[in-house]
């Protein structure tokens, strides 16, 4: 991963001094999990350039990952972009090769610190998975930065396959370099989902440090703090309350929130109603299946969980989620932290695939498998089957699915649309039901379905619930 930061400012020489990085010395520094190395590729008064070249190991950040996190760390897989792409990892490396510059010191000519430079970097790649290239220009451009952008292709032989996430990214400016240091260190990371680390509230003074001067009034600066903190509202609402101190702000959060639901379509506000109703439906169902160790599985924010704790029955109960994120989230909304140790004891967040045999998920009495499968490829479904009812095998399953029928039900997805862009496929209720007995018929389960929400002549229920218990 390659950082340059380029100026023609009279003597360019002069961006040794203040980056504290002799010209004629290759420097490398080390890393938690690889090295930085320093060097100037060109050098002279009219243009200067320092590069910062990370040399990332993957298999070293892997075993980091675990440590910190065991094998659910997001980025605990060996295969992954983090040698390639600028991101929390680059931010720590700014932090740790430039700490004097950060902060605005410079010891042998103090004097340029305040001096405005015309600057230039470019990174050869930094990733923008949602928000693309409007959400690097939304970061940029408000503190005078000109952006230019090249997206790269996901593979120039298959030009059908599309663009990527990644872009490479050229800035301008004229600045000091301590404010340059600073938007980098927040806006990259800010711009990446994955983070190296675990985010916790010591995060928050590093984002009001580094965002001194410029964060507050940022026309963004609520998305740049939420995606910062990765989300977590509760470190997001926290960092901006302290931002704001002092500063009448014309719209909270909260308030943003709010605005936000009441401008949903119908659509999405019957949906939500209607996965209230459908979450009550599955907890009272386990409830009354008499089990005591149950399994959520894409247990996302913990809803269900939630529910579920309210009922002593249940001993344990385990979420498994693909995203990392998303189970920091349902940590957070929780409020796992402020539980009673008993209560905690009911708990066990961890990630995993549904398409992977994990012994982590043998042993219970009921699995609840809630808006899920839809979002799995066809031609992985099999594997699914296999690590849902052969091996993992809970006595009672619970898994619910959209009813493709009841689309025409919503003006705007009409009866061809499905019902969420990442769904892969959605099943009429024939389908369904065909699919749930072949189920019960090939691993030994007795099937109910059961419609969830209100039904609508020949078109049946928005929601379908299949009920497989064991051996009966």
């Amino acid at each position: 991963m390659l950082l340059n930061i380029t100026t023609t400012h009279k003597p360019a020489t002069d961006l040794g001094y203040l980056l504290h990085k002799h010209p004629d010395k290759f420097q490398t520094f080390d890393l938690s999990v690889g090295k930085a190395h320093i060097f100037y590729p060109e050098k002279s008064e009219e243009r200067t350039t320092i590069s910062l070249l990370l040399d990332i190991d993957p298999i070293d950040m892997v075993r980091s990952a675990r440590n910190l996190g065991g094998e659910g760390f997001a980025l605990g897989h060996y295969v992954n972009d983090r040698s390639y792409v600028a991101s929390s990892f680059m931010s720590v490396a700014l932090s740790k090769v430039f700490p004097s510059a950060m902060n605005g010191r410079c010891k042998d000519r103090p004097e340029l610190v305040d001096v405005k430079l015309p600057l230039e970097v470019s990174i050869a790649s930094i990733s923008a998975p949602k928000g693309g290239e409007a959400l690097i220009r939304k970061f940029f451009e408000p503190l005078g930065y000109k952006v230019g952008l090249t997206r790269f292709t996901l593979d120039k032989k298959f030009p059908e396959w599309g663009d990527s996430k990644y872009f490479s990214l050229k800035l301008t400016h004229t600045i000091t370099t301590k404010e340059l240091l600073s938007h980098l260190y927040v806006l990259i990371p800010a711009l990446d989902n994955d983070k190296h680390y675990f985010v916790s509230e010591d995060e928050i003074e590093k984002l009001l440090q580094k965002g001194e001067g410029w964060l507050k009034d940022h026309p963004a600066r609520e998305q740049i703090i939420s995606r910062y903190l990765i989300n977590l509202h509760s470190l997001s609402r926290r960092a901006i309350e302290r931002l704001s101190e002092g500063d009448e702000i014309g719209i909270t959060e909260d308030e943003l929130v709010e605005k936000s639901e009441t401008e949903k379509s119908e659509t999405e506000r019957r949906r939500e109603t209607l996965h209230d109703k459908r979450l009550r439906i599955v907890a009272n169902k386990l409830v009354e299946s008499g089990a005591e160790r149950v399994l959520d599985l894409g247990c996302g924010e913990g809803k269900l969980i939630r529910l579920l704790l309210k009922e002593k029955q249940f001993a344990e109960i385990v979420g498994m989620d693909v995203s990392y994120n998303i189970l920091l989230k349902a940590k957070e909304k929780l409020h796992f932290d402020e539980m009673s140790p008993r209560q905690k004891e009911r708990i066990n967040l961890f990630q995993g695939s549904l398409t992977y045999r994990d012994k982590r998920l043998e042993g219970f009495d009921a699995a609840a498998v809630v808006e899920v499968i839809e979002h799995l490829d066809l031609d992985r479904l099999t594997a699914f089957e296999r690590v849902l009812f052969e091996f993992a095998g809970p006595r009672t399953i619970l898994l619910t699915t959209p009813n493709k029928e009841f689309n025409v039900m919503w003006e705007k997805l009409g009866g061809e649309v499905m019902r969420h862009g990442d769904h892969r496929f959605e099943w009429t209720r024939k389908e369904f039901a065909d699919w749930a007995n072949n189920m019960g018929g090939m691993y030994n389960y007795s099937v109910e379905i059961l419609p969830i929400g209100d039904e609508e002549e020949n078109m049946g229920a928005p929601s379908q619930m299949a009920i497989f218990r064991y051996g009966n």
